[in-house]
């Protein structure tokens, strides 16, 4: 994509969703970072089903802790991987209990240091709730950075990098949700829905595909 075609691509983006929000739920810091822990490999429907019966009876490092391990499970496992999940969340509690005061760190180390935290997990934790211009690279974000050319790359680190480097600093902090949505709703994996995408005169993606 030129690179005087990717503001007008944010812009019309940005016209049609003003105020993106992630389609995780949750109320506070701890809760959106125990929701993307869970999320890894699973979908945001799935997840906001679980927590909508995990959150209202733990929703705090320390609640989750006196939960106990099968506890837990036993609210998370309709979740894929959730033994796994579950451990790495019991973990990640007793660390911010530990290290932390029982508060969600602001600092991408701090954050990777904890179990199932990821540098994907930390980018969205700084982002949604720190309001960080980071670049959580999931699967949307990185066919959708590719296909139109926004963003080439061969990894999902080098396609972050690519569009740290490329996205204009006043769409940086909500490129991320416009990417995840549009590449959720209209660039989709198995066929594209060119004839209807609003930014489908900037993107590199040919041929277009039909109605």
């Amino acid at each position: 994509m030129k690179r005087e075609l990717i503001e007008p691509f944010f812009a019309t983006l940005k016209a049609s969703n003003p105020s993106p929000q992630s389609e995780l739920e949750y109320t506070t810091v701890f809760e959106l970072l125990a929701a993307v822990l869970l999320s890894a490999q699973a979908t945001d429907v799935s997840v906001n089903k679980a927590t909508r019966q995990l959150f209202p009876v733990a929703n705090t490092p320390q609640a989750i802790l006196a939960l106990g391990l099968q506890g837990l499970e036993g609210y998370i496992k309709t979740i894929g991987l959730f033994r796994s999940k579950a451990r790495h969340l019991m973990e990640t509690c007793r660390i911010l209990v530990e290290r932390h005061g029982g508060e969600v760190p602001r600092t991408r180390e701090a954050l990777e240091a904890l179990p199932g935290v990821g540098r994907k997990t930390a980018n969205v934790v700084l982002n949604v709730a720190f309001g960080e211009p980071t670049m959580a690279v999931d699967t949307h974000i990185f066919r959708v950075s590719n296909r139109t050319g926004l963003a080439p790359g061969k990894t999902p680190l080098a396609v972050e990098l690519a569009l740290m480097r490329r996205v204009p600093p006043e769409y940086a902090v909500d490129s991320h949700h416009w990417l995840i949505l549009h590449g959720r709703y209209v660039c989709l994996a198995r066929k594209p829905q060119c004839h209807r995408c609003a930014v489908a005169a900037y993107c590199d993606f040919t041929p277009k595909t039909a109605g």
